[in-house]
């Protein structure tokens, strides 16, 4: 039997004799003699040591021994393992935009996502179609990464997603204890994450909160007072105005399916892009003569707090290029060749 450990903030610089004999309840001479005897590996490899001083984050393995069975000899040379061929999972043929991978360590994986790939399959879903059927759908970027991290038969774990069309950053946990982790600072609100947005109409700075239904009256997710609902706020920043577009910078308090989408098009200032939050309460769609192909909205900045290490961390991703192309069509830069390609560069 194999126990896992990890190093905690608590642990760090402790004896690894002190670190085991506290978690396996052990006496001092029987922690000993597992480090000695080859029983221990800390990052995978064998550590003798029982005086070796641990670092945080690192994991701590321990085989432990049954009585009449023969304990590991630390000289011997392991046998090599027998050579099978494991079939992995067979993923579709993907030739969609490629994500970027911005950071990845043994916890977490952080991925700048281009628009048209989809954050994750959902569970209704995946029930539907099954392993085989699943085959047939278009891949996503949680069945993508595996394959990019080089490890396809080891799936992440999908914490929060961004829609189909909607550019930028999403973090996803490479163990159960990362999971809960993050899940606990999505819900706490801990998460720092921002998005640029390009709008329709006279944007307004400020805090914007309602109550978020599934169904606000007319089929589509809206603020709908007195209705069963979640609580959602946004604070949004007017970045930049024109006469008929504004730059705007939403930062999410909660984050709630669509939050930012629904919150900008009822304050009258809907996405560039935009076809389904883009109208009051049955009435028509605000125009869009932006010559947006997509929502125009990018996730820019994402901070959190490092599942195994406590660092906060923080990555930012640019504005994508077609909404920087958005702008220049828009003659929102001026007409000078080079006074125009150094305001679109502020946005790199």
């Amino acid at each position: 039997m194999v126990k896992i450990f990890i190093v905690g903030r608590q642990d760090a610089n402790q004896t690894l004799a002190a670190f085991l004999k506290t978690r396996l309840l052990l006496p001092w001479s029987k922690t000993k003699e597992l480090i000695e005897k080859g029983a221990v590996r800390v990052a995978s490899q064998p550590v003798n040591d029982p005086a070796a001083r641990l670092k945080l984050g690192k994991q701590v393995e321990v085989t432990m021994f049954v009585e009449g069975v023969p304990k590991p000899n630390p000289k011997a040379k392991p046998k090599p393992a027998p050579q099978t061929k494991k079939k992995l999972p067979e993923l579709p043929k993907y030739d969609g935009p490629m994500p970027s991978l911005i950071y990845s360590d043994d916890s977490i994986v952080i991925v700048d996502k281009p628009a048209g790939l989809t954050t994750m399959r959902n569970e209704e879903e995946a029930a539907e179609f099954g392993p085989r059927g699943r085959t047939y759908l278009p891949l996503t970027l949680a069945e993508l990464l595996p394959v990019i991290l080089g490890r396809p038969g080891k799936p992440v774990l999908s914490v929060h997603r961004i829609d189909k069309e909607t550019t930028g950053l999403v973090v996803f946990a490479r163990t159960r204890m990362a999971e809960t982790h993050l899940n606990e600072q999505f819900k706490t609100h801990k998460i720092d994450r921002r998005y640029l947005a390009l709008v329709r109409g006279t944007a307004k700075g400020g805090k914007i909160e309602s109550t978020i239904a599934r169904d606000r009256g007319d089929g589509r997710r809206g603020s709908a007072e007195g209705m069963e609902g979640q609580h959602a706020a946004t604070n949004v920043s007017v970045l930049e105005q024109w006469e008929k577009f504004a730059l705007v910078e939403c930062r999410l308090e909660t984050g709630r399916t669509h939050q930012v989408r629904i919150h900008l098009g009822e304050a009258g200032t809907p996405l560039c892009g935009e076809t389904v939050y883009d109208r009051p309460l049955n009435g028509s769609p605000h125009p869009d003569d932006s010559g947006a192909n997509r929502p125009m909205l990018h996730a820019t900045r994402l901070g959190l707090t490092h599942p195994i290490t406590g660092d906060t961390m923080t990555w930012e991703s640019p504005m994508p290029s077609d909404m920087k192309r958005l702008l220049a069509s828009w003659k929102v830069v001026v007409e000078d060749d080079q006074e125009g390609e150094a305001e679109l560069e502020m946005w790199d």
